[in-house]
């Protein structure tokens, strides 16, 4: 892998390769701002906002390397600017079915599936009650996945209310966590500071003291009971009312996914039930793991005061993969082959982030600028490969020399 010819911030020994107000006005991610900012917990931190829109480009504080003059930086935000105008044009030309009906019909559809799914592991053969479990952890990763992820940027729906009511169907009630600290971890900071080292570098992903193996094919076995218990750890940092609330939409989704095993699909146990559940709830965590460090750990990392402007910080930190039918209906095309594009404008459905991929893809291209692509493969073989680099030692901060 390596970034296209011509990339000018190759960090040294790392090869690369490759919320949402309504439609039509676009908001793509703005640069952070230290100021004014208050973390779930009401600490001070470094936090931003998704407001920007296109339109005149502000300064927003980073350090141009190798004291480059104020126009190299303007020609930064410029091209952002433009990407923006020609992303904007597709989105007002799009219908509300291509801006969010076919990514709530996947969901849809995913909800009419849990009948089936709980009816077929009440068979005592083999086929039918293997296919309730790939039905049942299909539709789980869908919701908890997908829904939530689409949720944490309100990208389901045009309406703030409607988008804070599934924030916390999919995100407290089916993915057991809680809606601030998610959206504030997502959003904020991974998003607003996606591959800066000690803020949005992934680095919640790492366990370094697991080895490459049990790091990748054990330890996520274990995500459907950490998640939870991690939820409520960070129940201390938001508010008694949010914390109440959570709690009860975590019960809540539990208890009725183990009535439904009981008194539907007819497990005699509990035992059997919590099993079951933790087969289903784990049944794409791998791939869930594998994504998540794929497609930004490896590739080019920064200081917070040393970072590039954000059309050159998104291309160069974030990397797709090839699509999968399995992976877009469970995870959504902004996870999976249209990362790019969704770190370019997190307010963008799945369905949009496919649509403007040619016109993301082009314009970076054209403008001499990284287009991370990889295969699921070939990353899988370079983190078992380069696992202690990657995973356990500190990433090195990338040279921005040439970057204006």
């Amino acid at each position: 892998m390596s970034l296209e010819d011509g990339d000018p911030a190759r960090p040294r020994g790392q090869p690369v390769n490759g919320e949402v107000s309504g439609t039509p006005r676009l908001r793509a991610m703005g640069d952070p701002s230290l100021r004014g900012t208050t973390a779930p917990g009401g600490s001070r931190t470094e936090a931003m906002a998704e407001g920007w829109e296109p339109g005149p480009a502000r300064g927003d504080g980073d350090v141009t390397p190798g004291g480059a003059p104020q126009q190299a930086g303007q020609q930064e935000e410029a091209l952002m600017t433009e990407l923006s105008e020609l992303v904007q044009k597709v989105v007002k030309s799009s219908s509300w079915w291509e801006r969010h009906g076919v990514d709530i019909s996947i969901l849809a559809c995913s909800f009419l599936l849990l009948p089936a799914g709980f009816l077929c592991l009440r068979s005592a053969q083999a086929i039918p009650f293997l296919a309730g479990v790939l039905t049942l952890g299909v539709v789980h990763h869908t919701l908890t996945v997908k829904g939530s992820h689409l949720a944490s940027h309100n990208a389901l729906t045009e309406s703030k209310s409607w988008g804070k009511v599934w924030a916390i169907f999919f995100i407290e009630l089916c993915s057991a966590f809680t809606v601030e600290q998610a959206t504030y971890n997502h959003v904020k900071i991974h998003h607003g500071y996606t591959n800066v080292i000690g803020l949005g570098d992934s680095s919640t992903w790492k366990l370094p003291f697991l080895n490459r193996y049990v790091y990748m094919f054990i330890a996520p076995l274990t995500v459907p009971i950490l998640t939870p218990l991690v939820a409520l750890d960070l129940l201390r940092n938001v508010e008694w009312k949010a914390a109440l609330r959570t709690l009860c939409c975590m019960f809540l989704g539990f208890y009725c996914h183990y009535w439904l095993l009981l008194h539907v699909s007819g497990f005699q146990s509990p035992w059997s039930a919590l099993l079951c559940m933790l087969l289903t709830r784990s049944l794409l965590a791998h791939p869930y793991i594998h994504v998540n460090i794929f497609q930004h750990i490896g590739l080019p990392m920064f200081a917070a005061d040393r970072k590039p402007k954000r059309i050159h910080l998104m291309s160069l930190g974030v990397l797709n993969l090839p699509r999968n039918a399995l992976l877009d209906w469970s995870f959504g095309h902004s996870l999976i082959s249209c990362h790019v594009e969704h770190h370019l404008f997190p307010s963008l459905s799945d369905n949009m982030c496919l649509k403007i991929k040619p016109i993301v893809s082009q314009y970076l291209k054209q403008k001499k600028l990284p287009y991370n692509e990889d295969t699921y493969s070939s990353r899988l073989q370079l983190f078992l490969q380069r696992y202690e680099e990657l995973m356990v030692h500190a990433p090195p901060i990338t040279e921005l020399v040439g970057i204006q």
